[in-house]
């Protein structure tokens, strides 16, 4: 039990809300494909590998080389500053602040 909850339970609901994070990010990409890798770009961030370099991300994904990841950072089109509102939304959607300081 963690928390009072088991780990089953848990593990469910880490993984109903990364694929809620995703849901929201989807829109930034104009691509099914590309979103697709978007997210499990995310997936390999979130793995438990030590080192996260472009090919073992890939790795983890599944692809043959680590293109499809560096694309997203390097030739995807996408908006990094509705990227940072979608995920100060999030923050501020589950991790409340009783004082605000600013």
């Amino acid at each position: 039990m963690i928390g009072g909850a088991s780990v089953e339970d848990t593990l469910t609901l880490w993984a109903s809300l990364l694929r809620e994070a995703k849901q929201r990010i989807r829109p930034l990409f104009t691509q099914d494909r590309v979103a697709i890798s978007a997210g499990q770009f995310l997936d390999g961030l979130l793995g438990n590998e030590p080192r996260k370099t472009g090919w073992m991300r890939a790795e983890a994904a599944g692809d043959q080389g680590p293109w499809r990841q560096q694309a997203i950072l390097g030739r995807g089109r996408w908006d990094a500053d509705a990227l940072r509102d979608i995920v100060r939304e999030y923050a501020l959607e589950r991790f409340p602040m009783k004082t605000r300081f600013w």
